[in-house]
């Protein structure tokens, strides 16, 4: 059976009340729940705020990976912004163009 060592060190707590983990633990973001008076478990962890939680649901996550499936498929391309503007102007019908149904007005 595998044994976890514990690392103890004295921590001088500052007069403004913090105290520091190392700055391999810099920018992370850790939870503290205080066991009794004294006592105080520090763990790190991942916080996913409220509005961002709905991207960790399964659906979110397969619309994400057909959507980036679908990307790497079709590549970016050289477009024509006032071409497609004309287009939705014209309800997303091409005009002018060689072998058109409808002839340009």
């Amino acid at each position: 059976m595998e044994t976890l060592a514990t690392k103890t060190s004295v921590k001088v707590v500052g007069s403004n009340g913090q105290i520091s983990l190392g700055k391999e633990f810099a920018g992370r973001q850790v939870l503290v729940e205080e066991q009794e008076p004294g006592v105080w478990l520090v763990r790190t962890a991942l916080v996913v705020p409220e509005n961002e939680l709905w991207l960790h649901q399964p659906k979110a996550r397969e619309d994400l990976a057909r959507a980036l499936d679908w990307a790497q498929r079709h590549p970016p391309k050289e477009s024509d912004p006032d071409a497609t503007l004309k287009r939705l102007v014209n309800g997303g019908r091409r005009t002018g163009k060689k072998g058109s149904a409808r002839p340009q007005q």
